[in-house]
């Protein structure tokens, strides 16, 4: 996850009567007597004309005092406009080379920090009234703060400057100055600064300079962390339109580490949202900024950030009035890294960038130099790499980026390697003053150049896959090469124009997947036809026409109009027994039942935390990313099952997870734990995780324990949790929700990571794909029923396993809500080809659900 202006006017003109004019009055004109005389009839054109002539002068006056009143209003207005002042604030900061940091510099209200920077403020305006483009429109400097080095000021100044000024002062301030000059003041004799730079910021920064009460100011001490929060945190929010700065200090030639441990701020957006800034420097200066952050994060995500130097400068502006707890943070100091890199032997290894998975630092180089044995060449694997800056990055890699055989690489990339031609090969990587990232986490290998892969399939890039993922329809290779050249499999594979293999269930699933669009383009329906979601066609005309022509509904649901229809199966039932024609209405922000029951029940479905059977094939998920997510423990067997939480008593899982077993009655409640808001299959007494038994277990009484058929169960609780950021439950889906054949949707567990394997500590994600019903028949002949919906890869690669079972399968719809789409159900083994995950379809068993539970 938006005038035509006319005038009219006329005009007329009242001619003169022919014949004799008298008066019986004189005119002045210009000091002049006029006399009116007696004129023969005959002369009456003369008279018309020279009426006329009076007439055109009289004109031409008025244009001529219009044209020049327009003219000198134009020039005035230029002159004013051209010679309007700009109040133009530039931070910077300056090495003051003849003085050694004190610890009494670093209070503001000190006599020394008044003195020095009375200094500084006077050596500003000399070197300012020394430059042309800059000394007529100075006013003023401020100092700010002190760091060692031998001491650097850091400072503001202010500029008023005329509108047709601004560019060439913005130039001439951007230069790096000397103040070689000696000065005039005595105050200044043998106070000697270099290296005086500024930069346009922000007026809205600039205040902070000012205003000190939103201003802290931290130091370091040697093995101890520092914790610091926005004011208010967490009982309160943050101040609304506010300007606060935390000045961050550790002692002289050591480094900073800070790191966010809960982030929480106003969400970014176009109109001003509120920004935490940090800065590598006590200036707020953007070549300096190390990192821009707005928005919420999950604690589990890396915020954490290194300096090149023992300072740092945190800033907060708020530009809303929405209610957010925003930050906590904590920092500590470390030792300045002496080198960065080294030389790498051996057959093969790792490495990364420093402070790995830290940010890196700004302003650091490192070299590695590789060397593999003799009779080997050596390749480098980068299995992580993100070096992405905030700004578009040149495609040469001008900031920070990683350089091998003389090619640069910067921004965000999936794995991909670098082989040479020789057993050496050297990694340089560069980190320029500004914005960081999360670096790179490398390998190197030695191979045989004759046979780079052995039994495996070798990428034009270097990178070996397994050769059963040569022409299975998916990229493995970020060149495509694996998917080039195929003869795709007829039986389970579309051919696309441009010779790629696709699966066939993504055919005619709305989404060019070929990429050339040939997966589409035979599912279009004749010129003025309309193509259901069932793939009939049917007249234009009868699209939105308050009737079901398709059978499905399909041409009815998307209409910008919703108006009630006759109720059937794929029609949403208001609670006033009136059905709508628009398609999955429920909970989606618009009141679309005349008594408001689509909107009514909908506080579910959303994460406080949003990114972006075990899960073959997944990845580890976000501490809660999915606090529906319910883990089921038996006394004595640890986790058996998942379950999604539907309410503050109630639970969704799968009834075969309480079919009874020889020697145990899986279907007694009180053999059975639920941990809600777990992550860690190994800190299930960690903070926000809360543990509930049961009172009853209801499995479907449909329910078959061959066939799978109404694999279904609720779960009650004996007592209600309570919602938090990594507890909420999810919305169930109306009986007639649909989820579309080749729709994304997140399978998540703690089961096993592989067939036969173990199961995860880590709550793990994986993201499928709906399969088309009829193609998932074909697959699994007699198999199936319509409680059952086929939901993964048809190449296998991720799944649900043992472990998942009764897990939720959570589909989002458009505003990021989250609806629980299927329960993990069974399968044929795990993440196999052409053996899809079978899920309980939970639209189909919606009835069931309310008739138990009241949900």
């Amino acid at each position: 996850m938006k005038s035509n202006r006319a005038q009219k006017g006329k005009g007329g003109k009242k001619e003169l009567d022919a014949g004799l004019k008298y008066s019986h009055q004189s005119q002045n004109v210009n000091g002049f007597e006029e006399g009116v005389e007696f004129l023969p009839a005959n002369n009456s054109r003369k008279v018309e004309k020279r009426g006329s002539k009076r007439w055109i002068v009289l004109l031409a006056v008025v244009i001529f005092i219009f044209l020049l009143s327009l003219m000198v209003g134009t020039l005035v207005w230029h002159f004013n406009s051209q010679n309007a002042r700009v109040q133009k604030i530039f931070n910077g900061f300056l090495r003051i080379t003849n003085e050694n940091f004190i610890d009494a510099y670093e209070n503001s209200n000190s006599t020394e920090f008044a003195s020095l920077a009375s200094k500084v403020k006077e050596a500003l305006k000399f070197l300012y009234n020394g430059i042309p483009a800059l000394g007529p429109f100075y006013k003023e400097s401020g100092v700010t703060a002190f760091s060692e080095g031998s001491v650097i000021a850091y400072y503001w100044s202010e500029f008023s400057v005329p509108q047709y000024m601004v560019e060439e002062v913005e130039r001439a301030i951007s230069k790096e100055y000397v103040l070689s000059l000696p000065p005039r003041s005595r105050s200044l004799q043998s106070f000697n600064i270099d290296s005086v730079v500024a930069f346009p910021t922000d007026a809205r920064t600039a205040q902070t300079t000012r205003d000190n009460s939103c201003s802290f100011s931290l130091h370091a001490r040697y093995g101890e962390v520092t914790r610091f929060t926005t004011p208010g945190f967490p009982d309160s929010p943050y101040p609304a339109r506010a300007r606060c700065q935390w000045v961050l200090r550790g002692d002289a030639d050591l480094v900073l580490s800070l790191t966010f441990q809960t982030f929480d701020v106003a969400a970014c957006d176009d109109y001003g949202s509120d920004v935490v800034m940090v800065y590598d420097s006590l200036s707020p200066v953007e070549p300096r900024a190390v990192v821009q952050l707005c928005g919420t994060y999950p604690p589990s995500y890396n915020l954490t950030f290194l300096s090149s130097q023992n300072v740092m400068l945190v800033t907060l502006i708020t530009n809303t009035v929405r209610r957010h707890p925003g930050f906590k943070a904590v920092f500590f100091q470390l030792p300045k890294m002496t080198e960065c890199g080294g030389r790498l032997t051996g057959a093969q290894g790792t490495f990364s960038t420093p402070y790995y998975p830290g940010h890196y630092p700004p302003n650091i180089d490192c070299t590695w130099d590789i060397e593999v044995p003799r009779d080997k060449n050596v390749k480098i694997r980068f299995k992580l790499f993100y070096l992405v800056e905030p700004h578009k990055i040149l495609r040469n890699c001008t900031k920070d980026y990683v350089e091998i055989n003389g090619e640069k690489f910067c921004g965000e990339k999936p794995q991909f390697v670098v082989s040479s031609k020789s057993n050496k090969i050297t990694v340089r990587f560069h980190s320029d003053e500004s914005y960081t990232d999360t670096g790179f986490f490398a390998e190197y290998l030695s191979y045989d150049s004759r046979d780079p892969c052995p039994g495996m399939f070798t990428c034009k890039t270097g990178r070996c896959i397994n050769n059963t993922l040569r022409c299975d329809g998916w990229a493995d290779c970020t060149d495509y090469s694996d998917e080039l050249g195929c003869v795709c499999n007829s039986t389970y594979q579309f051919t696309c124009k441009n010779k790629l293999c696709k699966p066939l269930y993504w055919v005619c699933d709305g989404l060019n997947d070929c990429g050339d669009n040939s997966d589409e383009q035979q599912c279009s329906c004749p010129a003025h036809t309309f193509r259901c979601g069932n793939g009939k066609c049917i007249s234009e005309s009868q699209k939105c026409n308050k009737q079901d022509n398709c059978g499905d509904g399909s041409d009815e649901a998307g209409c910008e109009s919703v108006w009630t229809v006759p109720c059937t199966t794929h029609t949403y039932k208001c609670l006033d027994g009136v059905c709508l024609s628009k398609g999955n209405p429920e909970c989606d922000g618009k009141s679309d039942c005349s008594d408001g029951s689509d909107e009514k029940n909908c506080d579910c479905g959303l994460r406080s935390f949003s990114k972006q059977s075990r899960i073959v094939g997944g990845q580890n998920s976000d501490v809660g990313e999915w606090p529906w997510q319910v883990s089921l423990h038996v006394e004595g067997q640890g986790h058996l099952c998942g379950a999604s939480l539907i309410s503050s008593t109630w639970l969704v899982s799968a009834a075969h997870c309480f079919v009874d077993e020889p020697g145990i009655r899986y279907s007694d409640p009180t053999l059975w734990k639920a941990y809600m808001g777990l992550h860690d299959q190994s800190q299930r007494s960690a903070k926000g995780v809360q543990e509930r038994g049961f009172k009853q277990i209801i499995s479907h009484e449909a329910f078959n324990d061959f066939t799978f058929d109404y694999d279904i169960a609720v779960l009650e609780l004996d007592k209600p949790v309570e919602f938090s950021s990594v507890i909420r439950p999810i919305c169930l889906p109306d009986s007639s929700h649909t989820f579309p054949a080749g729709k994304t949707i997140w399978v998540t567990g703690w089961g096993h990571t592989k067939e036969g394997g173990t199961g995860a500590l880590i709550l793990q994600k994986g993201e499928i794909r709906v399969i088309n019903q009829t193609i998932c028949e074909s697959l699994l002949p007699n198999q199936l029923t319509p409680r059952m919906m086929c939901v993964g890869f048809l190449n296998g690669g991720v799944d649900a396993c043992q472990g998942d079972s009764g897990g939720p399968l959570s589909s989002v719809e458009d505003d990021e809500r989250m609806f629980l789409a299927g329960v993990v159900s069974w399968g044929e083994g795990c993440a196999r080809r052409n053996k899809p995950g079978v899920y309980t379809r939970v639209s189909l068993l919606r009835d069931w659900i309310r008739k138990k539970t009241g949900v």
